[in-house]
Formats: structure tokens, sequence, C-alpha cells
């Protein structure tokens, strides 16, 4: 099990996130607009910089939704590969069966 502090460090990172996403994307647009000024650009850049560091989405980190582990956790399934092993061991995961050759 993760520690606690971690797993409500990446939900408040989520939260600061999707609080800053418009004003992140209206910069970014700025930014990369072809037809904006050099001064636009650089007060956008600057204006950027200025936001939170947690505001940037590669800040979040995936983790297992029962662990909170943060290492290998699939995608598909939002587990980590312990808890995947388990659930198909189970039979709790469809369509997932143990290799053999």
């Amino acid at each position: 099990m993760a520690k606690k502090s971690m797993i409500a460090r990446d939900r408040k990172r989520t939260l600061i996130a999707a609080r800053f996403a418009g004003k992140r994307a209206a910069l970014k647009a700025v930014i990369n607009d072809r037809g904006a000024s050099g001064e636009q650009v650089e007060e956008a850049l600057a204006k950027l910089q200025q936001l939170p560091r947690d505001a940037g989405p590669t800040r979040q980190q995936r983790r297992c939704r029962v662990s909170g582990r943060p290492h290998a956790v699939y995608r598909k399934f939002g587990l980590s590969r312990n808890k995947i092993r388990e659930a198909v061991m189970r039979g709790d995961a469809p369509g997932v069966v143990k290799a053999s050759w």
C-alpha cells in the first residue's frame, strides 16, 4: 500500500491541473500562434512560468486504484501488475487468460 500522503499529493495535483487547464491552454495557444508578435509570446511565456508547478498535467502520476502503487500500472485496467494478477486468478478480469505455450 502506498503512503497516504503521496496519494493525497497526487489528488491535489489532479485538482490543480484541472483548475488551471483552461488558462494553460490559452497561453499555449498564444505561444504556438505563428501570427502573434514577439512581445505577446514573451508575455505569454512569462505568465505560463508564473503558474504553479503542479498545474502541468505531466506532474500527475498514474496510480493503482486499489493499492495506490505508482509503478507498473496498466492503463486498461487502472491496476498495478500485482493486483491484475490477483484479479485474473480470481476470474474478475474478463478476456484475460494466463499465458501458456
